[in-house]
């Protein structure tokens, strides 16, 4: 049986960021990583896949993006290099190899149960990641048998899919990257567009996630909105990193030949149905993408920086068509494949504490479990809007760990 003060668990952004905000207050502790540092991004994305956010927004505490080009988007052979790099000049005690099989309270701490053997500790940081399992609804029972059904976290590139059209259901970050790379090829793609965050690339000569943080929107707080949940579970924003820093919505895709179709509803005996809701979801996009974009041009006048920016502009509203389908015949359409781009969720299949709500979720307040000494960090909009984001797990394991220590100072007092 080994021990460590603090337990942190997965080898990402937030779990290394959090051991580097140990580690200078010299609290003993342990990461253990299931595979290798930056597991998921190493073995869990699609071979063309870039970060959505720019280069120069990779920070981490004591380190940050250093290249040639802060405006691109990195790759994910690069990104797991950069958070290499930073577990090693961190010297991080990472404990590769080592999946944990089960999280259980013991005395004043924790027992974890690892494929390595057994650990203790008194604080724990569950640091595993929001994207373990992808969630796809039930009416996925309904495809019929010559359907391929795959999932975002299974899709690597169009070659490997079987001949045929493509419906791919969901159109926030990850539904509309795959549609432009597959309609790209020449095949028939369908896309199902339920709620989704329009966001363009650029604005007023700028990235829209250097508008954000300059007005900061990305540090907005979990404690200043009044339905807190609501935002955490948000579709992700629909933007693509490419080096040309495209705008990619659902405009252009329709322009490239994608079919836009409403909200994935049911499948029976054949046939897709779709929610007649679609003209709503996209004006309600467009509406919250106008009121950001009204937003940034009153701080900009505020700042007395008009002069320092082109002139405001408003993007073209959401062509749904003169008529959405409501339903299709898969076989009839051509369609052999179906991805479900529906979200992630955290897979917590280990932890053996009662702290999980009915949705399988853990409560927590900005990252504080209920539970005595344990902690959760990296989960959309945990303490800022930027939680899920590698900028955003700086300020939260710094947040954190001044509560963890608090807590280890408390105990010892």
């Amino acid at each position: 049986m080994r021990f460590a003060t603090t337990i942190i668990i997965g080898a990402g952004q937030s779990g290394l960021a959090m051991s580097r905000h140990l580690s200078a207050r010299s609290i003993d502790h342990v990461v253990l990583e299931r595979g290798q540092v930056a597991n998921s991004w190493r073995t869990e994305r699609w071979d063309s896949l870039r970060l959505l956010t720019p280069n120069w927004q990779s920070r981490l505490p004591g380190y940050a993006y250093s290249g040639d080009d802060p405006d691109g988007f990195m790759t994910m052979p690069q990104v797991v290099h950069f958070f290499r790099r930073y577990a090693e000049i961190s010297f991080a005690p990472v404990v590769t190899g080592t999946r944990v099989i089960r999280v259980a309270r013991e005395d004043a701490g924790y027992e974890v149960t690892t494929s390595q053997g057994p650990w203790r500790c008194r604080m724990l940081v569950i640091a595993s990641g929001a994207c373990n399992i992808a969630t796809v609804p039930t009416l996925t029972t309904g495809l019929p048998h010559q359907v391929t059904s795959l999932t975002a976290l299974q899709y690597r590139n169009p070659a490997l899919l079987p001949d045929g059209g493509v419906m791919i259901v969901g159109a926030s970050a990850t539904g509309i990257q795959l549609a432009r790379e597959i309609q790209a090829t020449g095949r028939r793609v369908v896309l199902s567009a339920g709620e989704h965050v329009r966001m363009p690339r650029t604005y007023r000569g700028r990235d829209i996630l250097w508008w954000m943080d300059a007005i900061g929107a990305m540090d907005l707080r979990y404690d200043a909105l009044e339905d807190i949940e609501r935002a955490r579970r948000l579709p992700s924003l629909q933007l693509v990193g490419t080096p040309e820093r495209l705008a990619v919505d659902l405009n252009s895709l329709r322009s490239a030949g994608v079919e836009i179709v409403g909200r994935l509803v049911g499948v029976r005996d054949g046939r897709a149905h779709f929610s007649g809701s679609l003209a709503n979801h996209c004006m309600l996009a467009d509406l919250k993408m106008n009121r950001l974009l009204a937003g940034i041009d009153e701080w900009v006048g505020t700042n007395g920086l008009t002069g320092r920016f082109p002139s405001p502009h408003r993007y073209e509203p959401t062509n749904v068509g003169p008529e959405a389908r409501l339903s299709m015949d898969l076989h009839d359409s051509g369609i052999r494949t179906v991805i479900w781009a529906t979200g992630y969720r955290p897979d917590y299949s280990w932890l053996d504490v009662p702290v999980l709500d009915r949705k399988g979720r853990i409560r927590h307040d900005g990252g504080v479990v209920a539970a005595p000494g344990m902690y959760v960090l990296g989960l959309p909009f945990m303490r800022r809007r930027k939680s899920s984001f590698i900028d955003g797990a700086g300020q939260d394991a710094a947040d954190l760990a001044a509560h963890l220590n608090q807590s280890l100072a408390r105990a010892a007092a």
